[in-house]
């Protein structure tokens, strides 16, 4: 056996570590197509490929290397919790901990199996983003040409609108610093020509990363596997209610999404959001413009009410019988 066969074969899930030397970011503020609270976002100079995060849960054996490189290389610190008869560590989403490994025991009726699915949380990066639309604060939330959603947090206000927003349930308001916090799909990573952290981690190819249309193709061979292998429903989790998502996932049981940890059948912008940012948002707008201007006129022009004599006597008579 030659030296060379003993060395293990790089990571095929991203590419590999950058150099040393810093490299200059390819991901520029005018590759924003979205802004929150903005409606004059000026045109992006460029296309950007379209990106995505393919999660195929069928070859997840839930290590949760992937939550591991996600602290290392955001620099969190997550509080370190009790055991409560469960493997989902922490918890549930925090400020601190941006990806979740979520474990579920699903018992299906049909082949009377017990089975373990695990299930990769964090931020889908919708195509058409609640939490942006949600957004009061300008350039808190922006959207880039290749479907990357970022929190910029020196724009946050910490108000929570992108919670309500999220059909998801994925953002988290830090009590320490006041703001919003999620996935960025290691925005600052594939800035330089790098996949995400948690893909590179993965040491069994669940997690792929790459233009979305390749991702989808790689995802369509796993479901032809999977159906190979008796998965009649297996297929691609890419909700079209919020436009698409740039994170999807290759399930097992493709028709029933919320055995695996209450993943949402079909996630949609809340109704009162949708309505606050579209005909509602203007109407109301142009009603208090509208009230303004009235109050701002009466102020104006409008006279104070004049006592006339015949007013003065009568309420001097009202007074002398009151006395009398």
């Amino acid at each position: 056996m030659t030296p060379e066969s003993t060395v293990a074969p790089q990571p095929t899930t991203a590419v590999s570590n950058p150099p040393i030397e810093a490299l200059e970011s390819n991901l520029l503020p005018t590759d924003v197509m979205r802004r929150s609270a903005t409606t004059d976002q000026p045109t992006p100079d460029r296309e950007l490929t379209k990106v995505a995060k393919l999660i195929d849960v069928s070859k997840c054996i839930g290590c949760k290397a992937c939550q591991s490189a996600c602290i290392e290389w955001n620099d969190t610190h997550p509080e370190i919790e009790e055991n409560l008869g469960s493997y989902t560590n922490p918890h549930d989403l925090t400020p601190e901990m941006f990806t979740l490994m979520r474990f579920t025991e699903y018992e299906n009726e049909e082949t009377n199996n017990l089975e373990w699915l695990i299930r990769k949380d964090g931020c889908m990066h919708c195509e058409d983003p609640g939490c942006l639309k949600a957004c009061p604060a300008p350039g808190a939330i922006v959207q880039y040409t290749n479907g990357i959603v970022d929190f910029i947090h020196e724009n946050c206000i910490g108000c929570g609108y992108c919670v309500s927003g999220c059909p998801f349930d994925i953002p988290r308001i830090s009590k320490v610093t006041h703001v919003a916090h999620k996935c960025t799909l290691c925005s600052d990573r594939v800035a330089v020509g790098e996949g995400p952290a948690c893909a590179k981690a993965c040491p069994t190819q669940c997690i792929t990363f790459g233009p979305k249309d390749e991702q989808i193709a790689l995802a369509e061979e796993r479901i032809a596997d999977l159906k190979s292998r008796g998965f009649a429903n297996a297929g691609l989790y890419d909700p079209q209610g919020v436009g698409g998502t740039h994170v999807m996932y290759v399930l097992h049981h493709a028709d029933k999404p919320e055995i695996y940890a209450d993943l949402p059948r079909d996630p949609r912008i809340s109704p009162v959001v949708e309505a606050w940012k579209g005909t509602t948002k203007v109407v109301g707008l142009a009603a208090i413009g509208l009230a303004a201007v009235g109050v701002t006129l009466h102020g104006l022009f409008g006279r104070p009410n004049e006592v006339t004599p015949r007013d003065r006597e009568h309420a001097h008579d009202l007074v002398d019988r009151e006395d009398g």
